[in-house]
């Protein structure tokens, strides 16, 4: 791409006709009316996208993928990868694309290219005309239709769905154009844009060997990315004269347009660590623990890339030891950066904080490389502080519709026009906001997100392949990985199942993880590996807990080992008491009370309740009944603002480094916001009956650190469990919000493995079991949780368990088959081997919050802003003063306002659906969708429910 001859030159030096070569000159790629108000020649637009693909080539693609795409181009990777971006419009060379524009299309037929009528509700998309033109060229050049077969999805997919073969048929006979003058010009363009990147023919393209459907579909979502940029009019401004487009040219444009936007790579070639342990005790200064030791060994002895699955107690340490093994993967096997990901927003923040710190000890400057995926990470002060840059050039836009520079010609989607933001060409030092779009965001090098964002790549639904193109060239690692319901395991397995064909390592870590489940994670991970449905490869028995499996696929062959010898934790297991507090009762006196007692005497107390107005109540019970300490809540209605500090607080005064800070005496009441990465060190904890592993997960907070001091009557962990009292029989009564979150039978199961040491319910008559007192903590904890999921019965006869598991598997199938349709592979399709009808009944989702409900089983309520109406106006939650209809002028008061968000309670979600934003904001990126709840005297009227906001307690909800 280094000749400075226009094209027109070069045509003419290849001896294609004067005729042939004005009549290609003359094909529209981009239409003045749609491209800054300069028409974009189609040899252009290809030649452009085919220098972007070199600059990806040489400075963003991770080198595991570059020697992939060597391998199968003899050598020539770096030209493929050019060939086959650059002809992804090729299918703009036929009458249904060129005749869409009145005004470009008059030079085309001038040129002698012409076309009849398009017959009504007849129009074809240019995507599929040029998976069509493309295939017939290339069974023609190469004459293997297998072979064949894998490439030409690759251009027809290009704006965001596979369709199937049978799909390439013209709809009417002049769609892909007839005659001899339009099978010249459809010649001439692919062998304009094969030769320009360096090959002699379209022969000597043919692979030598084929992708996998997994890394068919990355490389999809690369040439998706290349386009898009190449798409933007700032950085490539129309050429309307063929006499002037060269395939130098298009690499100074491209140059140009990849420095404004701030992009680079990751580490790019990271080197081997000089010894097995340094990535932890050097890189991230810790003193390598057991566990972490097992698990950054396991890295180093894989083969190939494949999964390790790291069971640790709470506190172990288990997120150091993944980005240790994680540098191990990256150096050995070529991957350029790594994507973490955590089950909530709230436990995304504290991560991207430690991720940040350890990506910054390879290169500072990788700092700007690292993204928050989440939908309040606007609310993250470190976030801000290192992309305020960009969001101050006007950037950054969160808006659906935001797709960069519409590439659509033809409309399809009703997507607005755009480009870019920020001055073209002007060399940018902070981050890659590009990356800040919809469907964008894993392509950053570096990410930390919620889970939810290795979901959406395991959904069909258009662009999905922008999102599993983020994660090819990444090591990936899912924190807290019991935490997926049935539900969301389904989305799970299938991302796992497509990580696995593509060979991408894969760090799955938990503390009490059902022996189920890592059996399904296995296979599902081996069944990508080895391209097969039925792949059930027994896990062998973990000698020991702390213990990792690894999976790995050689020659087609899985292999599946776990820890032979037992592994230390890095502390000896302690007997921790565990106790009944009989209590069903919503008011939280009987929690309050047994609070305040434990802490008369000092101590730090943490109470986990499992809905937010039991929550409230023992929160207010205590304030009202005159608890003297320092007293929090923290629940998932509190303002985006509120719970962030509130968070901070809690972590101050009870985390790792708390020492003098911490309190002498204080309660902090929670729901299960508290349950998973909140490191936090209570004295004693009071908590609702929840399934053994969630119980399990409270119990991490308990006694977590080393060297904590306590008072003398805490120096034994205690749990009081409640949530539950007896009832008829002896069979346990439960909080109807626990039944109707947890579902009867995981509640049963825990409450009979909490009887057998806490003793019968009081009053449960004969029912329970010995009454030892005490689980040894964490050596009990693999145990429990086996049994808890297992199949022997663990419950007395009269608690009427077998109906109750009953009930619960038929619920857990129907949860199961509903996310099936909706899984990116339709069952039994792993043994085809192209992306050809992938999005056969996909969802149309487009938006963020369309894809909530994909992945997320349920309603999660509507999330609003809140703001109070006064006179000549609104304010802000917490009084900022906004415009007569809301509007914001200010960046910090949006900051503020944003600060206001909460989501709303489910029992609302048919009234909230009628609120909107406030018209004041209507032109803002981050407003304009964001349906606002005005109180007026402190107040809102929804439907049959009156709202409030208090600083102290939340969301208020009264039903009237």
């Amino acid at each position: 791409m280094e000749d400075e001859r226009s094209v027109v030159e070069l045509m003419r030096s290849w001896g294609v006709s004067e005729e042939v070569v004005e009549r290609v000159s003359r094909l529209w790629g981009k239409s003045a009316a749609r491209n800054g108000g300069r028409m974009h020649v189609l040899l252009g637009h290809l030649l452009d996208t085919a220098a972007v693909a070199g600059v990806m080539w040489d400075r963003y693609l991770a080198p595991s993928l570059r020697w992939r795409l060597d391998e199968i181009s003899g050598g020539r990777g770096r030209a493929w990868f050019m060939w086959v971006c650059a002809l992804h419009d090729c299918g703009k060379a036929c009458p249904a694309f060129q005749g869409l524009d009145a005004v470009e299309a008059a030079p085309v037929r001038a040129a002698g290219l012409g076309w009849g009528r398009v017959p009504a509700g007849k129009r074809w998309r240019h995507d599929v005309a040029g998976g069509a033109l493309l295939r017939a060229r290339l069974l023609e050049e190469w004459g293997d239709a297998e072979v064949v077969g894998w490439v030409w999805p690759l251009v027809a997919g290009h704006h965001g769905a596979f369709p199937s073969v049978s799909a390439l048929r013209p709809p009417y006979p002049d769609a892909l154009g007839r005659g001899r003058a339009w099978a010249e010009v459809q010649r001439v363009v692919v062998d304009v844009v094969t030769r320009v990147v360096g090959f002699g023919g379209v022969a000597a393209v043919r692979p030598v060997s084929s992708l996998g459907k997994a890394e068919q579909l990355a490389l999809s979502g690369l040439i998706v990315m290349a386009d898009w940029i190449a798409s933007d009019s700032r950085s490539f401004p129309g050429l309307a004269d063929a006499g002037v487009v060269s395939p130098a040219g298009a690499c100074r444009r491209a140059e140009v347009a990849w420095r404004g936007l701030g992009f680079r790579g990751g580490w790019g070639g990271l080197a081997v660590p000089s010894s097995a342990l340094v990535p932890l005790s050097g890189r991230l200064g810790v003193v390598p623990r057991a566990s972490q030791r097992e698990l950054v060994e396991q890295a180093w002895l894989l083969p190939v890339p494949g999964l390790l699955v790291a069971e640790a107690p709470m506190g172990e340490g288990k997120t150091k030891g993944a980005l240790a093994a994680a540098e191990v993967l990256a150096a050995r096997f070529g991957f350029d950066g790594v994507f973490v990901a955590m089950p909530t927003q709230a436990t995304s923040d504290p991560m991207y904080e430690q991720v940040l710190e350890w990506v910054r000890s390879f290169d500072p400057a990788l700092e700007s490389q690292v993204a928050l995926l989440h939908g309040k990470r606007r609310s993250n002060r470190l976030w801000r502080q290192i992309w305020e840059e960009g969001r101050a050039a006007g950037a950054e836009s969160d808006s659906p519709w935001d797709d960069y520079g519409a590439i659509e010609e033809d409309d399809e989607f009703g997507w607005p026009g755009g480009t870019c933001g920020g001055d073209a060409g002007a060399e940018r030092s902070g981050p890659p906001v590009w990356f800040l779009g919809p469907k964008r965001g894993l392509l950053t090098p570096f990410a930390v997100g919620t889970v939810d964002h290795l979901l959406y790549a395991a959904t069909r639904t258009r662009h999905v392949m922008l999102r599993f193109a983020g994660l090819m060239g990444k090591v990936v690692i899912v924190d807290e990985v019991h935490a997926a319901d049935v539900y969301m395991r389904q989305f799970l397995l299938e991302a796992l199942r497509w990580l696995g064909q593509a060979g991408v390592p894969v760090v799955l870590l938990s503390a009490t993880l059902p022996p189920a489940q890592r059996q399904a994670f296995v296979n599902a991970y081996l069944s990508g590996a080895v391209a097969s449905a039925d792949v059930d490869q027994p896990v062998p028995e973990p000698a020991g807990y702390p213990c990792v499996t690894a999976a790995f696929a050689v020659e087609g062959r899985p292999v599946v080992s776990s820890s032979r010898v037992p592994v230390p934790s890095w502390r000896e297991s302690v007997p921790t008491r565990i106790e009944w507090l009989p209590d069903t009762d919503v008011d939280g006196t009987v929690v309050a009370e047994a609070a305040r007692k434990a802490a008369a005497g000092g101590g730090v107390v943490l109470v986990v309740v499992n809905q937010v107005d039991r929550a409230q109540a023992v929160y207010r019970a205590l304030r009202e009944g005159g608890f003297d300490g320092v007293l929090h809540l923290l629940h998932g209605r509190l303002c985006t603002a509120h719970r962030a500090e509130r968070t901070e607080e809690c972590l101050r005064a009870m985390g790792p480094g708390a020492g003098g800070a911490r309190p002498d005496r204080m309660v902090v009441v929670a729901t299960q916001l508290a349950e998973q990465s909140f490191d936090v060190d209570a004295d004693l904890l009071i908590t609702d009956l929840a399934p053994v592993d969630l119980l399990l997960q409270r119990i991490g907070r308990l006694h977590r650190h080393a060297g904590t001091r306590r008072p003398a009557v805490h120096a034994v962990p205690r749990v009081l469990v409640t949530g539950v009292a007896a009832g008829a029989s002896g069979r346990p009564r439960f909080l109807s919000a626990s039944e109707k979150i947890y579902e009867l039978w995981p509640l049963l199961r825990a409450a009979a493995l909490v009887a057998e040491v806490a003793g019968p319910l009081p009053g449960a008559g004969a029912a329970g079991g010995t009454g030892t007192g005490t689980w040894s903590i964490p050596a009990d904890v693999p145990g429990l949780v086996a049994r808890a999921y297992g199949e022997d019965d663990v419950c007395p006869k009269e608690w009427g368990e077998p109906a109750a598991r009953a009930a619960w598997r038929s619920e857990e199938g129907k949860r199961r088959a509903k996310a099936e349709e909706l899984l990116l592979t339709r069952p039994r399709e792993w043994g085809t081997a192209t992306l050809e009808g992938l999005h056969y009944g996909g969802s149309s989702a487009v938006g963020e919050e369309d894809l909530d409900a994909v992945v997320r089983d349920g309603d999660r309520g509507v999330e609003v802003v809140i703001v109070h109406r006064v006179r000549g106006g609104y304010t802000a939650w917490e009084g900022s003063r906004l415009g007569v209809h809301g509007e914001v002028l200010d960046e910090a008061v949006v900051e503020r306002l944003l600060g206001g968000c909460v989501r709303l309670p489910l029992g609302l979600s048919e009234e909230a659906g009628q609120l909107r934003p406030l018209p004041g904001w209507a032109g803002h990126p981050w407003l304009r969708y964001a349906p606002a709840l005005v109180l007026e005297d402190g107040w809102a009227d929804l439907g049959g429910a009156r709202v409030s906001y208090d600083d102290a307690e939340g969301l208020l909800v009264k039903h009237v």
